[in-house]
């Protein structure tokens, strides 16, 4: 939506889901991280567009996990986009998502493994480098897949594609 120059005033997120990740998220430490994660993560995205988000980033974010054990390893989301649109008005889209958690982790774990080997083969040098270099064994650029991967020391974390 960003990338799009739709300006999003407020997102919402509630989420419920019932297997081991909902019940470590009922924890208020471990939900504490997800949420500074997950509101990282959409700041990185919204300031990635300074016509939008010329000086300061301003929106309400809220995010609600819920653990509820019957609903096993489906995930469920309901997430509200609050926008302003042409001439002061608003648009409010809304998607609700259901899927097995699990099934959806699995693409994104063999993605991960499969850029992690192509940036592992890459070497690389600027004019001002005497050899070429490795990347990092910790890829920063994983970022666009997960929220907040570790990464090196002084590495920018990349949330946004279009960054």
């Amino acid at each position: 939506m960003v990338s799009a120059g739709i300006k999003p005033l407020s997102i919402v997120s509630y989420n419920h889901l019932g297997n081991n990740d909902g019940k470590n998220l009922s924890s208020d430490a471990q939900f504490k991280s997800k949420e500074k994660s997950k509101s990282n993560c959409v700041d990185d995205i919204l300031s990635s567009n300074k016509v939008l988000y010329p000086d300061n980033i301003d929106i309400d974010h809220t995010i609600v996990i819920k653990y509820c054990p019957t609903t096993g390893d489906s995930k469920k989301a309901m997430d509200e986009y609050i926008s302003e649109i042409f001439m002061g008005g608003w648009n409010t889209i809304t998607s609700y998502n259901v899927c097995e958690d699990s099934l959806l982790a699995a693409p994104l774990i063999l993605d991960l493994i499969l850029i992690t080997e192509l940036f592992e083969r890459i070497q690389w040098k600027t004019s001002d480098m005497e050899k070429f270099e490795r990347f990092h064994s910790v890829l920063s650029t994983l970022g666009y897949l997960c929220k907040a991967p570790l990464t090196a020391k002084h590495a920018p974390l990349v949330n946004s594609l279009f960054r």
